[in-house]
């Protein structure tokens, strides 16, 4: 019989060396056999299934039941700014704690360390643990550009919200949760079978309910509806989402995209300072770097002349998400989102396409109207386009 490496299996199967040899110590791969500290993998051998993956109408064991505590805790805690790794930190060890010291290793621009966190509970029988750990591992994966270790977990995410179809209210809502926060981000067309948002929000504990409002203002958004989105974001706030820091964060941060497209700029200067003033003590600047091409130049024009070097760190971020995000997002719909911008040249796109002119996207972004022309300018020669009318095909829009 032929074998392979762990490594090669790995490879072959689109997992990370650690998934595979956690699969070899549990016994689930048959004829896997250990010589030392390694394993020989039958060439033949088939990736085990999830448990989890069930038949229609068939009760998970109790070993697979949801716990809520373990889903995603750190964004469903409601810490005091500045207070974040404190708040992880005092969680009772074990998974939930670990997975709050995912979601901060992430939400703090560390992809590779929250992957690595993470990964452990890929196959965990706590689900809550478990779906946490594949939506982390996903987008803590695209930023580390293993865009097929992303792939795996997102998938991962789809087939939990089908098998959950039957199953208890509280495992549908959590893998509908997960499911959106899968596709939305990454604008990708919404999974089968997920239920509207609002059916699984009172099933969802407080801190993830505004987190749930936020995909669903930003879904909003997708569609064009600025007006509705903006006016979700209000709402989830005067409900007082702003108690949960990351949630709220996410939720200022579509506040902007609305109002900028609305041409609101005062509104939209007003929630990213308060996105910031939530992120900036707890160094929570993912979702900026996350948002960076739907922002309008905001950044540029609050936080690079504010605090320089912070905005050089969200713009690495954005270079590596907005890499990884790219290589799953347009191969999946069929867009061509543009590649080879700077973001400074993105954020003057953004604008024009939207109508602005040289004049006022210069007044925004503090630039000259010369420099606004030269950034479009070179833009359209790098998209081998001739107008500016034809830069939507090519951003966020």
């Amino acid at each position: 019989m032929e074998y392979l490496t762990v490594r090669e299996t790995a490879e072959k199967w689109n997992l990370s060396v650690r998934m595979v040899q956690q699969f070899c110590t549990a016994g689930r791969i048959p004829g896997a056999q250990k010589f030392g500290k390694s394993w020989a993998i039958p060439a033949d051998a088939e990736r085990p299934r999830d448990p989890r993956l069930l038949r229609k109408g068939e009760t998970p064991p109790a070993a697979l039941q949801l716990d809520h505590a373990n889903l995603m805790p750190l964004m469903n805690t409601p810490f005091r700014p500045g207070r974040c790794r404190e708040a992880a930190e005092a969680m009772e060890a074990g998974p939930r704690r670990d997975i709050a010291l995912a979601e901060h290793y992430y939400f703090t621009g560390r992809p590779e360390k929250a992957a690595g966190a993470a990964e452990p509970y890929l196959d965990s029988p706590d689900m809550g643990a478990r779906l946490s750990a594949c939506l982390i591992y996903a987008y803590a994966n695209l930023s580390g550009g293993q865009i097929q270790r992303a792939r795996f977990a997102l998938e991962e995410l789809n087939a939990t919200l089908l098998a959950a179809g039957e199953q208890t209210p509280a495992l549908r809502a959590a893998a509908a949760f997960v499911a959106a926060a899968g596709a939305v981000l990454l604008h990708l067309p919404l999974p089968e079978g997920l239920p509207d948002i609002q059916s699984f929000l009172p099933m969802l504990p407080p801190g993830l309910r505004a987190f749930a409002l936020y995909l669903q203002a930003h879904y909003r958004y997708l569609q064009g509806d600025y007006g509705p989105s903006a006016g979700t974001v209000e709402g989830a706030l005067a409900m007082g989402a702003d108690r949960y820091p990351i949630p709220a964060i996410y939720l200022h941060l579509v506040a902007v995209m609305d109002y900028m497209s609305l041409k609101q700029t005062e509104r939209a200067r007003a929630h990213l300072l308060s996105a910031w003033e939530l992120a900036r003590p707890d160094d929570l600047i993912e979702g900026f770097g996350e948002h960076h091409g739907l922002l309008g130049g905001m950044l540029e024009a609050v936080i690079k002349s504010g605090w320089p070097e912070d905005f050089k760190r969200i713009i690495d971020i954005t270079y590596r998400f907005s890499a990884g995000w790219r290589r799953v997002h347009n191969p999946t719909t069929g867009h061509d989102v543009a590649d080879d911008l700077t973001t400074t040249e993105f954020a003057a796109c953004m604008l024009a396409a939207r109508g602005w002119t040289n004049q006022e996207i210069a007044d925004h972004m503090h630039i000259s109207p010369n420099t606004v022309k030269r950034h479009i300018a070179v833009s359209l020669e790098k998209l081998n386009i001739r107008r500016r009318q034809d830069l939507k095909q090519f951003m966020l829009l």
